[in-house]
């Protein structure tokens, strides 16, 4: 099992600047992937970007250019900087670890962090 903790959610003017942080229970390269979601009101959970334990990385369309995702081991930590934040941006955004196990996997998640973008 893993735990997950994230900060760094806010209130932001578009063309700002948020960074969000991810801390995992575990040694994060013992998790096969992990990601930042997001979901909006009414709208259904999205990939926001995703690194493997390898550190390849995935980013929606919508976020290419604008974020990026890092990690730091020593701390168990994944980051998602937000950078020209837009107010289509706002949402909740949850951490997500992806464990295999065996032949199968499971997602742990977040409590997820608020983040809001005023135009």
């Amino acid at each position: 099992q893993v735990q997950l903790v994230e900060s760094g959610g806010g209130l932001v003017q578009a063309g700002g600047s948020l960074r969000l942080s991810c801390a995992a229970s575990r040694n994060i390269f013992s998790i096969n992937a992990m990601g930042w979601y997001r979901q909006a009101p009414g709208k259904q959970r999205e990939l926001v970007a995703a690194i493997t334990a390898g550190g390849s990385t995935n980013f929606a369309d919508s976020v290419k250019g604008r974020f990026t995702i890092s990690r730091d081991s020593a701390k168990n930590t994944v980051y998602l900087q937000m950078n020209s934040l837009k107010p289509e941006d706002t949402a909740v955004y949850y951490c997500n670890a992806n464990m295999r196990y065996g032949l199968g996997y499971t997602d742990y998640w977040g409590q997820g962090t608020q983040v809001t973008v005023s135009s």
